[in-house]
């Protein structure tokens, strides 16, 4: 179902398919793809401060009359925002566009060196104070977690990375399963730039699926909760058709042979 979900630390269920705005222009594009979302049975929003369209988000969720304790938000601490008290103001503002009283998920953007340790202290203190119903990072390779682990208090509840069968980041992936850390996998779909890749367009054939329902699967079956972005009402129904079919081990066989690493956006494997 596409209300299905999964649980992270603390008992906090996240649904598996989200839909994300990153890109999405502010204003009405983006409260039209959020409530068109909500209205086919999404519940879980990804966002962040740098997109620009908190705003756009809080009020497509406002106007669709759904429960807020149905929803699950997640948004994230820019770069510049990063220290602790900064973090702590930014988080102020984040929920004020929001116009929410809690996130469920907030997510450290990016691994700023000489800053990340202390914001994390600043989430923690979110955690504490049930601002937050979980806390993460977004873009944490290997040594990024292992540097946060031995200073953290909390371990993190979701590694948000790129994740694709043409970028399918092994290591990352292990290191978080054997921590209990979820892994989300944004540009699930790689902006398009594979979606007409032979292998893809066979199995989508062989599976009467279109290559982005089988690449979305491909996230599903390995344990990732997947987050394509669309503004599109089309795209974004079509998205949300994964929870009624399997893939099949030689299917997967020949997605997990695809690794080229691909990288579609920010690549934080050199970011010391």
């Amino acid at each position: 179902m596409i209300g299905d979900s999964i649980a992270l630390k603390g008992d906090v269920a996240i649904p598996r398919l989200g839909l994300g705005v990153f890109q999405a222009r502010r204003g009405a594009e983006t409260q039209a793809a959020v409530r068109e979302a909500l209205r086919i049975g999404y519940r879980h929003v990804d966002t962040a401060r740098i997109y620009g369209n908190e705003q756009d988000v809080g009020a497509a969720i406002r106007e669709s009359g759904i429960a807020r304790s149905e929803l699950f938000v997640t948004t994230k601490l820019w770069n510049d925002d990063q220290g602790f008290d900064s973090a702590l103001r930014a988080f102020d503002r984040s929920v004020e566009r929001l116009s929410l009283e809690y996130v469920d998920l907030y997510l450290l953007h990016w691994p700023v060196p000489k800053k990340r340790i202390e914001s994390w202290r600043a989430l923690e203190r979110l955690l504490a104070e049930r601002r937050v119903r979980a806390i993460g990072v977004s873009n944490f390779m290997v040594h990024h977690l292992e540097e946060l682990l031995r200073d953290a208090s909390v371990v993190p509840a979701v590694n948000q990375i790129e994740v694709s069968p043409f970028l399918q980041q092994r290591e990352v992936r292990a290191f978080c399963k054997a921590r209990a850390i979820a892994v989300e996998a944004y540009s699930p779909l790689t902006k398009g730039e594979r979606l007409n890749d032979p292998a893809v367009v066979k199995i989508a054939a062989q599976l009467e699926r279109s290559p982005a329902q089988v690449l979305l699967r491909w996230g599903l079956e390995h344990g990732m909760i997947v987050l394509p972005k669309s503004s599109r009402a089309s795209r974004i129904a079509e998205n949300s058709k994964i929870f009624d079919f399997t893939l099949g081990a030689d299917a997967m066989k020949r997605l997990d042979a695809l690794e080229e690493g691909l990288v579609t956006g920010w690549d934080p494997r050199r970011q010391p």
